[in-house]
Parts: structure tokens; C-alpha cells; sequence
């Protein structure tokens, strides 16, 4: 019999024992760092599988944004069922369906069934975070939440620092399959883990799926998402074919939230944002996310294009800015069980908002190693005390039948802002090389980094300068969008909440 979150614990022929935080950390770690490992090895390989297929960069991108929509798609019906099958269930499936994409992806044949078997790992992926975050927010505790989430930060520290030399190394030493089927034993040995060590727990509330609102929220997601990565990949948000999606998918969405309002079990609990500790550090993440995900390719693309330096060695320049960043999480992570969180979140905010005006400012043809190196382990660790204590915030003072919908919700909104501020980035980007590059590319006939990849290597390092010109300008415009994150920071808590309190936003 299914038992709700304020049931009494099952009886003891049925109970399982409950594993140990460590224990159930280690599961959730090593299933998010097979995730996270998996995007930051094949952004390295599109180049690769564009020449092994025979096909243009912009085609084989959809490798990715398959993915990015799959996520879109499944995120949202996490939440319900999380209430329906439970957590170890459903982790299960999210671990054994990411899998069996990463198998399947190595075995693709051609473009159109490699993008098809990424759509696969991108249904496996989009639940590993949110029941992920669950299992552990649940886990926590109000008192050891803080310290718990932190540890999300180590797949953020270990995919940005191994992905992008562990896919060189297999590209260059074995085979591009090789990238997806690196997944193979670690999902293998996540999967053996999570079912000897999850509790089944006595948490599953079973409720009718709001079928009519999951019908416009996740097409619509999709489709918003679609139409911001295809705008800001054409750097041209006019044309029907971003116009049509971007308008379809905000009209799906508002669609969703009129019916969220109205129906008694709706797929998303909107009654989470009358809660102001979710409302605000909600809203922190959303600019954060569109700032700091929109601008991570201006750093190895800045390397590549204006100094001339590989893939492998961007990725190595930016190892820096990656061990800031999870030191600092798990440092912050720590502060926020004794800190309120808006001296954190704040103190974060303020901090990344520095390193990206530091970076804008030293991004130069001729700019020495160390002084980028600074400015990215400022942005480093601002990043790291900014993402968990905001969500861990944003779901402290929750009760724990409303953790599921907030880490659904929550990852909804960082998969939106960081696709809307990618599409932004990349067409202040375009604009930016357009009008620094507009003599040295007149000939191409393209415009943005289209223009950049046909000139000659002379023409390259003679636009060198106009080259770190472009992204420091686009740095600019991703320290606008930070300074954006600073609003709603001021307004997170200063001061520890009562322990059975729930700070509401008053209408």
C-alpha cells in the first residue's frame, strides 16, 4: 500500500534499513558526475563526430540540443512522479535509461541516430538532478542541508576539470564511441549502489498526473528552448523559424500556469512562489544561471580563436576558475548551516559579479596567464557561493512534501535561464565579432564565428586584437546580467529562521 509523507514508518517485516547520509551521498554523486562528465566530454567532440559523419557543426550540435530538449521534456513530470513510484524507483530508471542511451550513442551509425539515442540519455539525465537533489535534501535534514548539497558541487568541480582532457585523450587515443561508452561502468557500478544502498522510504504520495498540464509544459519548454538556441546560434531571433517556437512555447507555458492556478493537483505546485525563501533565491538563480552558464563558452572559445591554443588546452586553462569553484561550494556549502543564507548567497553574488568585471577587463590579445587566472578564480569562487546556498535556501524552510515539486521547480527555472542567457551571450557575441571583424571578414560572405572560421591562420593572428576586443565586450554584457542577480539577493534572508516557520511572500 502506497504510504503518504505523514505516514507512520512501514512494519518491520517490510521496513529496509536506512542508509547513512554518506552512504546515500556517494550514490547520488557518482550518478550526477556521470551526468555532468558526459556533456563536457562530447561539447569537446562535436568537431570529431562533424567529420566522421560527414556533417556541417550546426547539425551535429543537435546532438546536444536533443539532449538539452529531452531534459526539458522530462523535467517536469519528475515531481509527480517521484510521488507516484518513489524515489529508488525512479532513480533507478534515470540511471539504467541514461545508460542504455551512453550504449547506444556509441553504437550510432549516422547523425540522425545519434541525435535519437542522445534524446535517450537526455530522459535519463533531466531526473538524475531532481531525484538526485530529493533523495539527498530528504536525507539532510533542516540542519545538515547546507553541508549535504555541497556535495552536488564535486560532479560540478570533476566534469569541467576531467571532461575536456578525458575527451581529448580517448578522441585522439581510441575512438569518438569511446566518449559515450566511458559512462558504461560508472552508470553500471551507480546502478548496483543505488539498489543496495536507497531506501525505498515510505514517502510516495500517489495523485492523478495533470495530464493536461504536462501536454503544455514540457512541449512548451521544448519548444522555448529550441527557439532560444536556435536564435542565438543564427544570432537572429526574427526569422519564423525562432519566432514560431519562442511565441508557441511562452503561450504553452502561460497555458500551464492559468491551469496551475486553478486545479486542485496541478504538475507544478505554483503555490511555492507565495513562499518567499523559495521565491527569492528562485529568482537569485534565474539571472545567476543566465550570466554564469550563458558566458562558459566565451572562455574556451577566447583561448582557441584569439590566442591560438587547442581544445585540450582551453580546457586545461580553465582548470583555475573549476577548482575555485568547488572549494568554494563545499566551503559554502558548510557556512550555510550556521550563516542565513543571505550573507552567503549575497557575498557570492557580489563576488562573481567582481571576477566577470575582472575578466572583462583583462581579456587581451596579449594578456598575461596570471592576471586571466585571477579574474577566473574570483568569478571561481563567487560561482561556488552562490549556486548550492540558493538552492539550498530555496528549499530549507519547506516541508518535506513540497521538496519534490521545489527541486523540480528549481531545476526547471536553471535549465530555462541558462538556455535564455546562452542564446543572449551568443548573439551579443556574433554582433560583437561582426563589428569588430567587419574589414578582416569582409571577403567570407559570414558573419560572427562563421566569419572566423574561414579566415587563414595569418588573418587570425593578425585579428587578434579585434578578436579579445569582441569578447571583452561580451564579457560586459554577462556582468550586466550578474549585477541583474544582485537584486533579488538583497531581499534573501539575514537573519536564521525559526525551525517551524515558513516565511511567506504577502500578497
Amino acid at each position: 500500500m502506497t504510504a503518504t509523507a505523514t505516514s507512520p514508518p512501514a512494519s518491520p517485516r517490510h521496513a529496509r534499513a536506512s542508509p547513512s547520509l554518506g552512504a546515500t551521498a556517494t550514490v547520488v554523486i557518482l550518478a550526477s558526475i556521470m551526468s555532468v562528465l558526459d556533456v563536457t566530454i562530447v561539447n569537446v567532440a562535436f568537431n570529431q563526430l562533424a567529420t566522421v559523419f560527414d556533417a556541417s557543426l550546426a547539425t551535429i550540435a543537435w546532438a546536444g540540443i536533443g539532449y538539452t530538449l529531452a531534459l526539458a521534456t522530462v523535467i517536469p513530470v519528475t515531481g509527480w512522479a517521484i510521488g507516484r513510484f518513489g524515489t529508488r524507483r525512479l532513480y533507478l530508471t534515470a540511471i539504467a535509461l541514461f545508460a542504455a542511451g551512453s550504449l547506444l550513442a556509441g553504437c550510432a551509425w549516422d547523425t540522425g541516430s545519434l541525435i535519437a539515442f542522445r534524446v535517450v540519455q537526455g530522459l535519463g539525465g533531466g531526473m538524475l538532478m531532481p531525484v538526485g537533489m530529493t533523495i539527498l535534501m530528504r536525507a539532510a535534514g533542516r540542519e545538515a542541508m547546507g553541508r549535504t548539497m555541497a556535495l552536488m558541487g564535486i560532479p560540478v568541480l570533476v566534469g569541467p576539470l576531467a571532461g575536456p582532457v578525458l575527451g581529448g585523450w580517448l578522441i585522439d587515443e581510441y575512438s569518438w564511441r569511446w566518449i559515450f561508452w566511458v559512462n558504461l561502468p560508472v552508470g553500471a557500478l551507480a546502478l548496483l549502489l543505488a539498489y543496495r544502498t536507497l531506501d525505498a522510504g515510505s514517502e510516495r504520495v500517489a495523485r492523478r498526473l495533470d495530464v493536461p498540464g504536462l501536454a503544455m509544459l514540457s512541449p512548451g519548454l521544448a519548444a522555448l528552448i529550441y527557439g532560444l538556441a536556435t536564435g542565438g546560434d543564427d544570432a537572429d531571433f526574427t526569422s519564423p523559424g525562432v519566432l514560431v517556437p519562442v511565441v508557441g512555447g511562452v503561450l504553452l507555458i502561460a497555458g500551464f500556469v492559468i491551469r496551475a492556478r486553478r486545479t486542485e493537483h496541478p504538475l507544478i505546485d505554483l503555490g511555492l512562489l507565495r513562499h518567499r525563501s523559495f521565491a527569492v533565491p528562485a529568482l537569485t538563480l534565474a539571472a545567476f544561471n543566465a550570466s554564469y552558464f550563458g558566458s562558459m563558452m566565451l572562455g574556451p572559445l577566447f583561448w582557441q580563436l584569439a590566442r591560438g591554443h587547442t581544445a585540450t588546452e582551453a580546457g586545461l586553462l580553465g582548470i583555475p576558475q573549476v577548482l575555485a569553484t568547488g572549494i568554494s561550494m563545499q566551503l559554502a556549502g558548510r557556512l550555510v548551516d550556521r550563516v542565513p543564507p543571505g550573507r552567503v548567497v549575497l557575498a557570492g553574488v557580489t563576488t562573481a559579479t567582481v571576477g566577470f568585471l575582472l575578466m572583462a577587463t583583462q581579456i587581451q590579445a596579449d594578456s598575461p596567464y596570471w592576471a586571466i587566472a585571477v579574474a577566473s578564480v574570483v568569478m571561481g569562487i563567487g560561482v561556488g557561493a552562490t549556486i548550492m546556498p540558493a538552492i539550498t535556501a530555496s528549499s530549507r524552510s519547506l516541508p518535506p512534501a513540497q521538496i519534490p515539486g521545489a527541486s523540480t521547480a528549481i531545476n526547471i527555472v536553471q535549465q530555462v535561464a541558462a538556455s535564455a542567457g546562452g542564446a543572449a551571450i551568443s548573439v551579443l557575441l556574433t554582433r560583437e565579432l561582426t563589428e569588430k571583424l567587419s574589414a578582416a571578414a569582409s571577403g567570407t560572405g559570414e558573419r560572427g564565428l562563421g566569419a572566423v572560421r574561414h579566415l587563414s591562420p595569418a588573418a587570425l593572428e593578425a585579428a587578434a586584437s579585434p578578436l579579445a576586443g569582441a569578447f571583452r565586450g561580451a564579457y560586459f554584457w554577462a556582468v550586466a546580467l550578474m549585477a541583474v542577480a544582485l537584486v533579488p539577493a538583497l531581499l534573501l534572508p539575514r537573519r536564521r529562521p525559526a525551525a517551524t516557520t515558513v516565511d511567506s511572500v504577502r500578497s
